[in-house]
């Protein structure tokens, strides 16, 4: 997530040596622009030296999407809630690696109540 001006840079590599058949590697970059000052640079790289393997990469970029956001506010959600809402449902694919359902909770807690504060100093 960039907001303020912020830039973000992605670059990852797999690397796959020779004789390291059967390899299965995926590489993804995400990121969520939270203003139109912010930019989001990636760089995903595939080098591959075996033939009988399964690899792949991607990247995405975005913004909020105008339509939940509208959504939700047209049901009453405040813009500064709605957000936050959209923003963890951004996050909720990260979230859900964590295996361990307890700390997944507390985490997923823990952001909300960050950027809800977040949300809130903004407001003034």
């Amino acid at each position: 997530m960039l907001k303020n001006g912020a830039s973000g840079i992605f670059q990852g590599k797999i690397l796959v040596k020779q004789g390291a058949q059967k390899t299965d590697g995926y590489q993804i970059s995400q990121a969520l622009l939270l203003d139109e000052n912010s930019q989001f640079l990636a760089k995903p790289e595939l080098e591959i030296y075996a033939d009988d393997v399964k690899c792949s990469h991607g990247s995405t970029t975005g913004a909020l999407d105008e339509t939940a956001l509208f959504y939700l506010r047209s049901r009453g959600v405040p813009r500064a809630r709605a957000e936050v809402l959209l923003v963890l449902s951004f996050l909720a694919d990260a979230l859900e690696e964590v295996e361990d359902l307890e700390l997944r909770l507390r985490v997923g807690e823990r952001l909300e109540q960050w950027l809800t504060a977040r949300a809130q100093a903004e407001l003034g």
